[in-house]
């Protein structure tokens, strides 16, 4: 990817990913209430840029255009049926790509910036979960050597949950 930049967003560009986030996740996520405001948006600058553990990328073109986002947050632990209690574990999440940009490896290199700083914090394991109704993303966190773990039913949608664990 040439004239592409990603780069660590700034605390001052929380609101601005804020609002990103949201207009993206409305388009991906229709059936959702979207008056409805996820924790991990609520709390932005708390769970992607001020902990240890944590961050927000942004991909940006030649024109200074966002085309990209992904980041990552302390695993919260939600999910009684997955134990990483003794593990360094954070949830991979938000990975929006623009859809002109789809299929040009965009993700693919925001996953690996992540997977990069996900090593400099000494993580362990990388969480996510992806439905299958969100075309062939199942199948891109595969090739990011991610492995199918648990399927749940969750507001009527199967969610498919996959971890991919660090080599060190």
């Amino acid at each position: 990817m040439t004239n592409i930049n990603i780069s660590v967003i700034k605390d001052e560009e929380v609101e601005d990913m804020q609002t990103y986030v949201m207009n993206f996740r409305k388009k991906l996520f229709p059936m959702l209430d979207n008056s409805i405001i996820p924790q991990d948006i609520k709390q932005f600058a708390e769970r992607y840029v001020k902990h240890e553990n944590s961050i927000f990328l942004q991909a940006k073109d030649k024109d200074n255009n966002l085309i990209g986002v992904i980041g990552m947050m302390p695993y919260d632990h939600r999910f009684p049926y997955l134990n990483y209690t003794n593990r360094k574990t954070v949830e991979v999440a938000r990975l929006f790509v623009e859809p002109s940009y789809r299929r040009l490896g965009l993700g693919s290199a925001m996953f690996d910036e992540l997977l990069n700083h996900a090593k400099t914090k000494g993580i362990e394991v990388l969480y996510l979960h992806t439905h299958y109704f969100l075309t062939g993303a199942f199948e891109f966190w595969e090739r990011q050597g991610f492995l199918h773990i648990y399927t749940s039913i969750d507001n009527e949608q199967e969610t498919l949950h996959m971890e991919k664990i660090i080599e060190y």
